[in-house]
């Protein structure tokens, strides 16, 4: 993983400059793994995310806005007791593996001085944080609870003595010379970026990757040269936190990494790079877990739809031989004499053939000669009301699969919040029945919508499910404000709280709109804008459906950061 020794004790640094001193003012837990701090320090609030994701574990100050649950769990209430109102007096690293201690002192509850230290242990899915008793060395509790049946060697329970990860048999990079490198390693076996992890502490396989990368030929000269290059900006802290987008992977580390070939976009501090980095990307994880049967049943009605569409068309090649019954009907009710019962076939003169062609018929044996007419014209009547019967269900089947298209790409930016409002929509549109636990009634749940500000400092207003997105284009728009939606692309309605937007606040609000569609990764994207009052929902309509008109068509590139910026 990126997020390795050496970024730790970068990240470490900076969090010490900011942090140390401060006072810890509020404490929450808005997910299972993850932890916001609230610390006051040089006269500013500062939010500290400490997350122990299994994928997405990392520690860093945080810009984003967080939902907090109404009830905290038992660990949020744990380190509310024991943090709140005290003082960090020291962040620092375990040598340079990827554990961070925060020294903390406060008063407990009855008035005297009490020392704690909170572990923040990132370690992929064994990432924890753990708080600790410091005088006792004692763990008071932890986020991931380890009982000793699953690590003998240290088990992460409350009341338990806090033992230190397993140290790893590795040499600190920082202070070596180029002989001391070289004796570490062995040139005739190759593989040189994982003998590198193997044998130095605090290197991931991307910067293995980069020392190898920037010494181009691998021997006992350029190996050691280009690690000495490294580790000297890395020693004196020359950080250059940077993001790089390939065509196949996104990475980021706190110095340059030129062996990726890719879009670079660099950021001020790690924290930064990290709040960019990660925008979004835990989120849908958690939507993915959350929401994970109801993807799955909104695919699957797809599909049903689907099918229907193709059994359906195969019923209108049917339908549409409805002339054909007429004629064979009418041709043997002109022909009964010649029809014999338990014949299975005739061949007659098509009179209605200017030719005179000949035409085959097939009979059922077991019927009459009037029965068999009677079986053509009965076949013709249903054949030709189906036409019209066929045409409005694939129609209306076709109506389904765009309003599940819609709800697919609603997942993609959803929020937890979001997937139970999709939830409580299609409960309420009749596709599935929602579990209500005994003695409790039903909450009405508040919409509430994203906001964005544009450059010119104008509220942009987006819904991101059709839930929202009525309430936002029926309810709370003004009949004057600028409303967006992609141009024939399932995605958000979007309301620019404004009669006259500026031309760059347009090109804004439709960078959000094509951000928050199917179209996301597309460039170039359609973007059609009018004012509210040409917007209809005609009645009946699916949720989130509506029709406008008068509109005008602008084309964006969907821009991540940008859309990030307008939401600080």
């Amino acid at each position: 993983m990126s997020f390795d020794g050496l970024l730790t004790r970068a990240m470490t640094k900076e969090l010490a400059e900011i942090l140390v001193g401060g006072r810890i003012n509020k404490i929450h837990q808005p997910y299972q793994n993850e932890i916001i701090i609230v610390i006051r320090a040089n006269g500013k609030n500062h939010k500290l995310l400490i997350s122990a994701h299994p994928s997405y574990a990392r520690i860093q100050l945080t810009n984003e806005q967080h939902e907090n649950p109404q009830d905290p769990s038992m660990f949020c209430m744990l380190l509310r007791k024991h943090l709140e109102g005290y003082f960090i007096e020291n962040i620092y690293q375990a040598g340079l593996d990827r554990v961070m201690i925060f020294e903390i002192k406060g008063r407990n509850e009855i008035g005297d001085i009490s020392y704690k230290q909170l572990f923040v242990e990132i370690m992929g899915r064994h990432s924890n944080v753990i708080l600790v008793d410091k005088e006792k060395n004692m763990i008071i509790d932890s986020i991931k609870h380890v009982p000793s049946f699953i690590n003998s060697y240290r088990t992460i329970l409350p009341g338990e003595e806090y033992v230190f990860p397993p140290k790893q048999d590795k040499t600190n990079p920082l202070h070596l010379t180029e002989d001391e490198i070289v004796r570490k390693l062995d040139f005739n076996s190759g593989k040189m970026d994982k003998q590198l992890v193997e044998n130095f502490s605090g290197l991931s396989p991307l910067l293995a990757k980069e020392i190898v990368h920037r010494a181009g030929l691998v021997n006992r000269t350029t190996i050691p040269k280009a690690m000495m290059d490294v580790m000297k900006d890395i020693s004196t802290y020359n950080n250059c936190p940077t993001i790089i987008q390939t065509a196949n992977k996104e990475a980021f580390y706190f110095i340059p990494i030129t062996y990726l070939n890719g879009e670079t976009k660099s950021y001020r501090t790690i924290s930064e790079m990290l709040d960019r980095f990660y925008f979004g990307k835990a989120e849908r994880d958690r939507v993915k877990q959350q929401g994970h049967d109801l993807e799955r049943f909104i695919k699957n009605e797809r599909e049903k739809n689907e099918t229907k569409i193709e059994k359906l068309k195969a019923t209108l090649l049917e339908a549409e031989n409805a002339e054909r019954y007429q004629l064979f009907g009418e041709l043997l009710t002109a022909n009964l004499h010649l029809v014999k019962r338990g014949m299975s076939e005739i061949e007659v003169i098509n009179y209605y053939d200017e030719n005179a062609r000949m035409v085959k018929i097939l009979l059922d044996p077991r019927k009459t000669p009037s029965g068999n007419a009677q079986s053509y014209f009965s076949k013709y009547q249903k054949a030709k009301t189906a036409l019209v019967i066929v045409q409005e269900q694939i129609e209306k089947a076709r109506e389904e699969m765009k309003y599940f298209d819609s709800l697919l790409q609603q997942m993609e930016s959803a929020s937890p919040k979001d997937i139970e409002e999709i939830r409580m929509e299609l409960a309420e549109e009749g596709y599935i029945r929602l579990k209500q636990k005994r003695g409790n009634k039903a909450k009405v749940q508040k919409i509430t919508l994203e906001t964005y500000t544009a450059s010119d400092g104008t509220e942009i207003l987006v819904g991101k499910n059709n839930k929202q997105n009525d309430y936002l284009t029926n309810k709370v728009a003004g009949k004057d404000d600028v409303w967006l939606h992609t141009k024939d692309i399932p995605g958000s309605h979007v309301v620019i709280r404004s009669k006259n937007p500026s031309t760059e606040t347009i090109v804004e609000a439709a960078n959000l709109a094509a951000y928050y569609s199917k179209a996301k990764d597309s460039s170039s994207v359609p973007v059609d804008y009018t004012k509210v009052r040409y917007v209809k929902k005609p009645n009946g309509a699916k949720p989130g459906f509506v029709i406008y008109e008068q509109q005008q068509t602008i084309y964006v590139t969907p821009d991540a950061d940008k859309v990030l910026e307008m939401k600080k």
